[in-house]
């Protein structure tokens, strides 16, 4: 193993070879550097010396032969350790290759040092023996012309040159020292360059520079590089240089910084988490603080927008987080927070007060006179937002009035950061008024709960602590643990009582948003149970909170309420009945103007009520007409809402309702009459009113008052809601008088009949008849039969007529009936006129008269299709097997097949099946149209069909022949079962 003094004999011996370019090799001071093969080379050069392409021919030739033969040159013979130390230049030819390509490049440049091509490759060279092999980095995609500083700072960290083999600094230090120059004098020609410029820079980031080179010289080249390219090239040597002094930290990192951000603020935010976690140095959470409180204060006024697309709330969000985080290298402390909110607390209170100043529009205050005062930029200095400023931040006014007077949705995430902010600093008292501060303040159950679990887990947390500090206490410490386990006790009790808090901050929470919420005040007044006395505070401050014109629905149940919780002696029912109170709190509530008349009439009925379960019956119809007291001008519109609801109260349908219900209970029949007056004069009774009037008349004998009710009511109703007094109004009027009063009974019905609708006059009609019929004429109830028939509605004169002709054959016989069969096929639709002929025909044949019989099944075939409607067709069947002849039956035939062709289209065909299918007996049918013997199916087959449907008679194609005459064939079915075969001879 060599000692220490054979590893310095060696270094030296290696440093000594160094540099190589330095002085400039020439053929006079380095013999070796031409050989004869390069003589011809020379004396061209020699021969042409102002000619480029002679040069760069020359320097190309030369640089892929030495690359070649060092290609092909191995350092089998060369340790590991020399190897690592000078890199590209280990061997001698590597050496020589420098040298010799040194020498070209200095003759070229001598005879064109303006030549930027020329530069630019003699650099790279010389940049690759020293730097060492340079990594190409595959880049997927395009970069953007002119991008913002942050995606700039981005995209130029992952593009950076990286080398691999470089020359060690040290040993070195002459070749570095050497490349430095020749970039010096490359600048010097060609000052205006940024390429130069970002090539130069591309050495300090190399991490074998030597530090005289990577540090103060790197950042003075920086600064002469932004003193050289105009302002417009900038932006490229800006982000080398942010990026060189993000890797050497410390102070170069925040003067570099602060430097560009005068120019450019965008890329705050990122130098402020350059600052929280430096590379190599202490954070500076207070600078980082002041930087992002200034940019939240720009981002809410509209000077600035985050490069981020951060909002100003998550800007202040990104502050308080700094806060919490360095809680005691940014904020104040108590005493000193005490101090500062006092002296801005007397500082706003004197600017009020100062003659000199006054308030604008926008509520800020305006200097108006005395002497000037030192403005910044962006108005008067804050130190708040100097980050070079070592004064620190009262954190609390900060979250007050950048934070909670503002963004007054996210006040819960507030209040806990300020909290954790006193908790980080352990002052636990600061952060429970915080806590309880910002839970009597937030408006929404959201900022609540987090408040509120920030709160208890604190709490938690703090209890776990003293529980463990128990568990483990030290020795001789018997007085500290005593007052930790009184502690423990205390905090045990505050934890317990802000549980059981809960339910009562949650309704402060809605009262607080909304004060108006009647459904609140009565969870309140359920949350307290049965103490009596906040039950009461609780009513007591409800009504005197809730604006009546704001409230939610039934806010008259809170007075009800109220006054029920004196009535019965408190929430628990012990206390005594109070009903002077409940008076007054009912009294109170009929002065107060509600949203709806409705809620002011449930106010009275309640206090109405109240008297009634307490035997105060005077009392009670004494309440009730106070509220139905009628004023002189009763021409106010009830749904006026401009008026008070005490004006249109005596309108209120309910009110009277409950009166009148009231005398009928406890009052007498006079007086009863006399409410019932009052609702029929001010004209708000309606339908159900005016039959409780009558039904009450009724009941106490008053026959005619009750029918003068009746009448009144057909008067001020019309129809549909007049059909039901004028239906209750005539069976009660007949059922009284029968007969006894039959004009007046028929001057009834006319009244009723003479504006009803047809759709509701049937009923009438039927009663009409039946009156007549038992107590009048059989020849005027057949008039109004008849009359009936021709008024009522097209859906009820089918049952009409049938009622009509019953009536008809019970008073005058069948044959009566007859005209009345004729007008009703004259006026039915087609459905109904077939039915109506059936019964015509029947009773034809019950008077033995079989050709008007057959006549009319002639008439209503028309109407019948034989595949909708069988029934007819098989019922004249019927009637022509019993009472016909065979040309009658043939007759029948003929009709049936030309209906069934003047029904045989398309669409009828469609219907006609979706009919069918819907009958029970089509199956049936069906299959009793196919012939049971096989002989008489072939037989039918030959003769063909007595009658051929219309999409049949097209000539069959090739297919449907070959189809026929398949063996496998089922029987065609007859179009009738009981149609009658005639032979060919009969016919004839």
């Amino acid at each position: 193993m060599p000692s220490v003094a054979e590893k310095s004999t060696s270094m030296e011996i290696l440093a000594s070879q160094f540099p190589v370019t330095l002085p400039i090799p020439t053929p006079t001071t380095n013999s070796n550097l031409l050989s004869i093969k390069d003589v011809q080379r020379e004396e061209d050069l020699l021969r042409n010396p102002s000619s480029f392409r002679a040069w760069w021919t020359a320097i190309h030739t030369t640089k892929e032969a030495f690359n070649a033969q060092l290609k092909a040159e191995r350092r089998a013979n060369v340790p590991d350790d020399t190897a690592i130390l000078l890199g590209p230049l280990t061997t001698p030819l590597a050496r020589h290759s420098l040298q010799c390509l040194t020498y070209l490049y200095e003759a070229a440049i001598v005879q064109f040092p303006g030549s930027f091509k020329l530069w630019k490759s003699y650099l790279q060279m010389r940049m690759s023996y020293v730097l060492g092999r340079q990594v190409i980095k595959k880049r997927a995609g395009g970069r953007k012309k002119l991008p913002e500083m942050k995606d700039a700072l981005e995209e130029e960290k992952e593009d950076l040159e990286s080398w691999e083999d470089g020359l060690d600094g040290v040993m070195g230090w002459g070749e570095w020292r050497s490349l430095i120059a020749t970039y010096e004098r490359a600048l010097m020609w060609l000052p205006k360059l940024p390429r130069l410029w970002l090539m130069y820079s591309s050495i300090f980031f190399h991490p074998m520079c030597p530090s005289p080179i990577s540090h103060t010289h790197a950042r003075r080249t920086f600064d002469r590089a932004l003193r050289t390219l105009p302002p417009s090239l900038h932006a490229r040597i800006w982000v080398r240089y942010l990026l060189w002094a993000e890797t050497k930290g410390g102070s170069t990192t925040v003067s570099v910084y602060r430097r560009y951000l005068a120019v450019d603020p965008s890329v705050t935010e990122h130098y402020t988490s350059i600052l929280l976690s430096p590379a190599d140095s202490v954070p500076r959470p207070l600078e980082a603080a002041k930087l992002l409180l200034s940019l939240a204060r720009k981002a809410s006024r509209g000077e600035y927008v985050s490069p981020e697309g951060k909002s100003p709330y998550q800007l202040l969000g990104d502050f308080l987080d700094i806060v919490e985080r360095f809680s005691d290298e940014v904020g104040f402390d108590v005493d000193a927070t005490i101090a500062s909110n006092e002296a801005n607390a007397k500082a706003e209170t004197e600017a009020l007060r100062t003659d000199g100043h006054s308030t604008s529009m926008d509520g800020q205050l305006v200097r108006t006179d005395g002497p000037p005062a030192p403005v910044g930029a962006g108005g008067a200095h804050d130190e708040d937002e100097d980050p070079l400023s070592p004064r620190k931040l009262n954190i609390e006014q900060i979250v007050h009035k950048d934070g909670l007077e503002v963004y007054k949705d996210q006040a819960g995430r507030l209040w806990t950061g300020l909290a954790t902010y006193w908790i980080k600093r352990g002052e636990f008292d600061r952060a429970i008024s915080t806590f309880e501060a910002g839970i009597a303040t937030v408006l929404t159950i959201r900022d609540f709960t987090q408040i509120f679990d920030a709160y208890a887990e604190f709490c938690e947390s703090l209890i776990n602590a003293m529980m463990e500090s128990l568990e483990s206490p030290e020795e001789d410490d018997d007085e500290n643990t005593k007052e930790t386990e009184q502690e423990l006790d205390i905090k045990m009790k505050e934890f317990e009582a802000l549980i059981d808090r809960r339910p009562f901050l949650v309704n402060d929470v809605l009262l607080r948003r909304n004060p108006n919420d009647v459904q609140e005040w009565e969870k309140r007044v359920a949350l307290w149970g049965e103490d009596d006395e906040k039950v009461a505070d609780t009513y007591t401050k409800a009504l005197e909170t809730i604006n009546p014109r704001k409230a939610t629905a039934n806010l008259h149940r809170l007075y009800v309420n109220f006054a029920k919780f004196y009535e019965e002696g408190g929430s628990s029912g012990s206390a005594e009945p109070d009903l002077d109170s409940a008076r007054k709190i009912l009294e109170k509530a009929t002065k107060i103007n509600f949203k709806a008349v409705e809620d002011l009439a449930d106010i009275w009925c309640e206090w109405s009520e109240m008297e009634l379960r307490h035997e105060n019956y005077d009392e009670a119809i004494r309440v009730m007409q106070r509220a139905a007291a009628i004023p002189k001008n009763t021409k106010i519109n009830y749904h006026d809402h401009s008026l008070p609801v005490q004006a249109r109260l005596f309108k209120s349908l309910k009110l009277w309702s409950f009166y009148v219900d009231l005398e009928e209970s406890i009052g007498t029949v006079e007086s009863t009459k006399a409410v019932y007056d009052k609702i029929m004069d001010l004209k708000i009774a309606n339908a159900q009113v005016i039959v409780n009037y009558a039904a009450f008349l009724e009941e106490n004998q008053y026959w005619e008052d009750s029918f003068k009710v009746y009448e009144r009511g057909t008067e001020v109703f019309t129809f549909p809601i007049s059909f039901e007094i004028w239906n209750i109004y005539l069976s009660k009027f007949v059922k009284r008088y029968g007969g006894s009063k039959l004009e007046r009974a028929r001057d009834l019905f006319e009244q009723a009949l003479e504006k009803c609708p047809p759709q509701s006059c049937k009923p009438l009609f039927l009663m009409y008849g039946q009156l007549e019929e038992d107590y009048g004429l059989a020849k005027r109830a057949m008039s109004i039969y008849e009359r009936a028939t021709q008024v009522v509605a097209d859906e009820n004169k089918f049952e009409m007529y049938t009622i009509y002709i019953a009536k008809a054959t019970a008073n005058y016989g069948l044959p009566a009936t007859r005209p009345i069969f004729e007008r009703a096929l004259e006026v039915l639709p087609d459905k109904q006129t077939a039915e109506m002929c059936l019964r015509f025909a029947a009773l034809e044949r019950k008077l033995g008269e079989i050709d008007r019989a057959r006549a009319i099944y002639a008439h209503a075939s028309q109407f019948c299709d034989p595949r909708v409607s069988p029934k007819f067709w098989q019922e004249w069947n019927s009637f022509e097997i019993e009472t016909g002849s065979e040309d009658t039956f043939r007759e029948m035939l003929r009709i049936k097949r030309s209906v069934q062709a003047q029904f045989n289209t398309e669409a009828s065909y469609l219907a006609a099946q979706t009919l069918s299918a819907k009958q029970n007996g089509t199956s049936e049918q069906t299959s009793a149209a196919q012939p049971a013997d096989p002989m008489a199916a072939a037989e039918q087959q030959a003769r063909g069909p007595a009658f051929v449907a219309a999409k049949k008679t097209a000539l069959p194609r090739a297919d449907e022949d070959q189809a026929s005459s398949a063996p496998d064939l089922p029987p065609q079915q007859a179009d009738n079962a009981d149609e009658i075969h005639i032979s060919d001879e009969e016919e004839s």
